[in-house]
């Protein structure tokens, strides 16, 4: 049988001027839209590349959390996410599904297929419907290249960069995204898209698309007390008009799959969820490179961190990070990590995946 993935817990405005000087000007400014489009054009990545940005960012996410070594966990998780990587439209990606160690409620989407959540996510989940609903938004980042297409609208090499070697520009891409990537800074276009290809692929596999709402509906009422957003869906728009969006997908695009697969989950998982004012702190958060502070009249409501600004909206290019406690308090991304950070592996089948998916009834 062929084996499908494996896994392991692994622009200026001119002013007037004679026409000579003018022709002189628009020399330039061509001059200058060939140089911008040559560094774009070095920014585009190939699949191998995409991957390998992908498992240092994974990397970087795994010393700061850990993984849990929980074989049976990351096999049940990897099935899941295996189906809806199956609906999506790059299914022949490696596809990479890890469960961090830490009580922080969170996930990520690294480039290349690499998926991770985290304990505390899974133990605040309730069904499969669930899982399948989050994994789904996280997949459909990396279905979109949305951390690496915001990375080029940011700029994030400079004049002074051009002429680096690929490797170099290589390594600030990492650097960058592992810093957007943490915060959760995607812009609203994207988080947005993000939940319809989530919603949408776990439909078309038999889930129920309303999943996603009530995890994010108990997760705002976790948050609820909190002064600022934590952790998971940083950037996603406030909780009712987030809502609404999704609502809007799932009656629009007549989304009408109803299996929950609760039995399922409950004997698959068995995280305890930790209130998110007893979740154990690490060391405060300093990616490189991660999104710029937000300005002091920044609001938002309890999904995640408020206020930071969207990664495709960046203007800043400093690759050094403001400290902790001056990107706010995140007690789900600054929460302790488990002590080992080593991989789980885990291969699955397409005829794994199949068996596994006839379990999704209703």
């Amino acid at each position: 049988m062929k084996k499908l993935m494996t896994i392991g817990a692994i622009v200026c405005l001119a002013s007037a001027a004679p026409a000579s000087a003018q022709l002189g000007q628009l020399g330039k400014r061509i001059g200058q839209a060939q140089d911008a489009k040559k560094t774009m054009d070095d920014l585009t990545f190939s699949d191998a590349e995409e991957q390998q940005i992908g498992s240092e960012i994974s990397a970087k996410l795994r010393e700061k959390y850990g993984v849990v070594q929980d074989k049976a966990v990351h096999r049940y998780v990897s099935l899941v996410g295996g189906v809806l990587a199956q609906a999506s439209s790059r299914p022949n990606l490696k596809w990479t599904f890890i469960v961090l160690d830490t009580d922080g409620v969170n996930a990520f989407a690294a480039p290349g297929g690499f998926i991770h959540i985290t304990r505390g996510a899974m133990a605040l989940i309730k069904n499969e419907a669930e899982l399948a609903d989050v994994l789904g938004h996280e997949i459909g980042h990396v279905t979109a290249k949305h951390t690496l297409n915001a990375i080029q609208k940011a700029g994030v090499v400079s004049k002074t960069s051009e002429a680096l070697p690929k490797s170099e520009i290589t390594k600030q891409v990492v650097n960058r995204a592992y810093g957007a990537i943490l915060e959760n800074s995607y812009d609203r276009k994207d988080e947005i898209e993000a939940d319809k290809l989530g919603v949408t692929s776990a439909n078309q596999a038999g889930y129920a698309p309303s999943g996603l709402e009530s995890f994010l509906t108990r997760l705002a009422d976790r948050n609820k007390d909190l002064k600022d957003r934590s952790g998971m869906f940083a950037s996603h728009p406030e909780a009712k008009a987030r809502l609404d969006a999704l609502n809007k997908v799932i009656s629009g695009s007549s989304l009408k799959a109803s299996s929950l697969v609760a039995t399922r989950y409950t004997q698959s998982v068995s995280f305890k969820p930790v209130p998110v004012t007893a979740v154990p702190q690490g060391a405060p958060a300093a990616p490189a490179a991660a999104a710029a502070a937000p300005p002091a009249s920044s609001g938002g409501g309890k999904l995640g961190l408020g206020g930071l600004s969207a990664l495709g909206r960046e203007k800043s290019s400093s690759d050094t990070v403001s400290s902790a406690g001056s990107r706010g308090v995140n007690p789900d991304r600054d929460a302790k990590g488990g002590p080992v950070k080593t991989l789980v592996p885990v291969s699955i089948t397409a005829a794994e995946i199949a068996e596994f998916r006839k379990g999704i009834t209703g």
